[in-house]
């Protein structure tokens, strides 16, 4: 009939909607109300001449849906107005990750340029939101992503950047690597403490773990849409029955780095990354 109530709707700073959210009861499906939410979004768009960001949920389950750009998804919760307010603004500010230049001082060789624009057009062309690059070892995959960061964050993709390693020794190493090759990023290591803020944040996979179970402050210091990009260092590693809920949490952009041959790469890390067993997105 034209008429209808939004159930909530996420304001920005300027007055303008950021995100409309149709929250169903707890014991229907939350996706029944995706067609409403859109036909919300349809009436915000035309009142204010900007298109919201969609969430729908029943309390227990949150899909996120950026219709003008990607297909709905699973979400662990909201993002903050904060990096809706970023959302807003990439729509207008990414520049094109095919044509930006990669720094060749960081990684110069044929085939790390190679991985690089792989992952790239994987995120830009085809929308996929995880990447798997098998590289063996002493190829230069630290190199290689370090490089991948700075072209994600000059072309206004990715703000903050997340790397996960399994050993302390490892997250000492890609701290000096990170801090040698992107300098300017500002380097925050997570074992040595929380309070700094950066750009490129280090930690182990039980850190992280523990600062996102935290639940004595009422609010987490990471939120799901913290980190743009989070970096799996040793993706082939049994991590994900254990630290899996990792990678579902944070609603960014996932890159998994592996030395392992890609034909001894195992079932579930393919899976993990969603992509068909045995082709990751780039192996040299």
């Amino acid at each position: 009939e034209g008429k209808g109530f939004v159930d909530y709707v996420l304001w920005g700073n300027d007055g303008l909607p950021l995100a409309v959210v149709e929250a169903k009861r707890t014991k229907r499906d939350a996706r029944v109300g995706q067609q409403q939410a859109k036909l919300y979004a349809d009436c915000l768009q035309a009142k204010f001449n900007r298109r919201p960001v969609i969430y729908y949920t029943n309390g227990y389950e949150h899909h996120f849906w950026d219709d003008s750009s990607a297909p709905p998804r699973k979400v662990q919760g909201f993002h903050s107005r904060d990096e809706l307010e970023l959302m807003m603004q990439r729509r207008t500010s990414r520049a094109s990750l095919a044509t930006a230049k990669i720094n060749e001082d960081i990684a110069g060789r044929a085939y790390q340029q190679q991985a690089i624009r792989s992952v790239a057009e994987a995120i830009e062309t085809h929308n996929q939101r995880r990447s798997l690059v098998v590289m063996a070892t002493g190829a230069g995959k630290t190199r290689t992503v370090i490089a991948l960061v700075d072209l994600l964050m000059r072309a206004n993709y990715v703000k903050r950047v997340l790397f996960l390693a399994d050993r302390v020794s490892l997250v000492k190493q890609a701290t000096r690597e990170f801090s040698k090759h992107l300098p300017s990023a500002g380097i925050v290591n997570l074992l040595e403490g929380t309070d700094a803020s950066g750009r490129v944040y280090v930690s182990t996979y039980p850190t992280m773990l523990n600062l996102v179970n935290n639940n004595k402050e009422d609010v987490r210091k990471f939120g799901i849409g913290y980190f743009d990009l989070v970096i799996v260092d040793e993706a082939h590693r049994s991590i994900y029955a254990k630290y899996g809920a990792l990678f579902d949490y944070f609603d960014s952009y996932l890159v998994g780095l592996t030395a392992t041959p890609k034909n001894e790469v195992d079932h579930n890390t393919y899976r993990l990354f969603q992509l068909e067993r045995g082709v990751p997105t780039f192996a040299y």
